[in-house]
């Protein structure tokens, strides 16, 4: 079976390589020529555990190949994926204009039928904007090509995308025709001989689904965040209500870890464009908003608890921050809660002082040299008159504490992730300061 990808961000790049790893012959396309021609010579643009060795090996293979041409490979696919960018636009809404771009060239250049699935997380409607877009095309043409349109969203952790996708709770697959959804399973048999669920339905609720997903999980992480506030002002501690509440299995345990709130390129983008398209209707979207407006303010809340120990005299002060990507395993700033940490951090005129195993590059990137970029962990501690984790790295979790108490001017942590034990800390003398307790 022979299909296209186009665009080779996260979702496309990773979509593309898994189905050539089981058994697809596949290419991605993308306009950006030096990212192809970059892909063709196995550097990869993302970081993302075991994606760079399956993409060699499947280039190697002759099953994943890459292009910036969708007409030069339209009659060989039967599937095409939309897996291109949809930014918020300047209202919160999703922007779909690369969405439509695609629609409209396969609609310019198209010769057979071929089912057009999106991959990219849009708004509730977006498919009959695309089924309409490829239409005008070849009605512009004046020929009369039969055609299907499909929704397949992603449910695609970063940091372990591979996993979720080989193996995955569930595939949901929108569709609005028996041929369409013919192609999908014949697309996803492997995935239905190892009994993993596809789950087909009307695109709507597919389309639905995908932001209803993201929205109930960045809703029990703002919930527990605001949990995590009012226990520290009444004496409990989050962690034992977090168990006490996670054995109930009508609750479950996931997503109820408090933290410095959440980021990343989906949670903060898809929320915004489910409100925006509430508003579009008629309907407000109360309890989103107050997500949001949690997860804003829970940003600040490792400024706000420094700003407290040192009593608001940060002037001078040096700063360490251990994690700068919005979650371990990913180099991804976008919406990373360190961002909103480092610019507060430096209008209060302090020196900042952070390391990252993967998002340094990045991170210069978006701020430039207005920090010290660290060659190890412990380089960031040199001098330092606090250090936050922000991000909870696996090689963070158990640091040579004697060698940080050497290394630190004031041995002052605020833990942004609840890694760390508090008493253990404060036996060895270092100030420790955490979420929720």
């Amino acid at each position: 079976m022979k299909i296209a990808i186009v665009g080779t961000g996260y979702v496309g790049l990773v979509t593309g390589t898994c189905f050539a790893e089981i058994g697809v012959d596949v290419t991605c396309v993308d306009v950006d020529q030096k990212k192809i021609e970059n892909l063709k010579n196995g550097i990869i643009p993302i970081y993302e555990p075991g994606l760079e060795e399956m993409v060699v090996r499947n280039v190697k293979e002759n099953r994943l190949s890459f292009t910036t041409s969708l007409e030069s490979c339209l009659d060989d696919v039967e599937v095409i994926f939309s897996a291109v960018g949809t930014p918020p636009d300047e209202d919160g809404s999703a922007d779909l204009r690369y969405v439509l771009e695609v629609a409209r060239t396969i609609g310019k250049n198209m010769n057979k039928y071929v089912l057009v699935v999106t991959k990219s997380t849009v708004p509730v409607g977006t498919a009959k904007k695309v089924r309409d877009a490829i239409q005008a095309e070849l009605d512009k043409r004046g020929v009369q090509i039969e055609f299907d349109v499909a929704s397949n969203p992603e449910f695609l952790k970063e940091g372990n995308a591979i996993s979720d996708f080989m193996s995955p709770d569930r595939v949901v697959v929108g569709v609005e025709s028996q041929r369409a959804q013919d192609v999908m399973t014949k697309l996803y048999k492997p995935f239905l001989l190892n009994n993993f669920r596809v789950i087909f339905m009307d695109i709507p609720s597919a389309e639905m689904t995908k932001y209803a997903a993201n929205s109930m999980l960045a809703t029990r992480i703002s919930f527990m965040n605001d949990i995590a506030n009012l226990c520290e002002l009444v004496g409990a501690n989050v962690n034992m209500v977090r168990s006490g509440i996670g054995s109930d299995t009508r609750i479950g345990r996931k997503f109820l870890y408090p933290g410095c709130g959440y980021g990343g390129s989906c949670f903060p983008k898809d929320i915004k464009a489910l409100i925006k398209t509430a508003e579009q209707h008629g309907y407000s979207m109360r309890v989103l908003k107050a997500v949001e407006e949690v997860n804003e303010l829970q940003k600040s809340i490792l400024f706000n608890k420094l700003n407290n120990y040192f009593k608001g005299e940060l002037e001078g002060k040096t700063i360490a921050l251990w994690g700068l990507a919005f979650k371990p395993e990913t180099d991804d700033m976008r919406e990373a809660p360190s961002l909103v940490l480092i610019d507060l951090l430096l209008k209060a005129g302090c020196k900042v002082r952070v390391y990252d195993p993967a998002a340094m590059e990045e991170t210069r990137r978006r701020i430039g040299d207005s920090v010290y970029y660290a060659q190890d962990m412990y380089d960031a501690l040199l001098d330092a008159d606090a250090m936050l984790l922000v991000t909870e790295w696996k090689q963070f979790r158990l640091p040579t504490w004697g060698v940080i108490l050497k290394t630190m001017r004031t041995p002052v942590v605020i833990d942004g992730r609840n890694i760390y034990d508090k008493n253990d800390l404060e036996a060895l003398g270092i100030a420790y300061y955490c979420i929720g307790k």
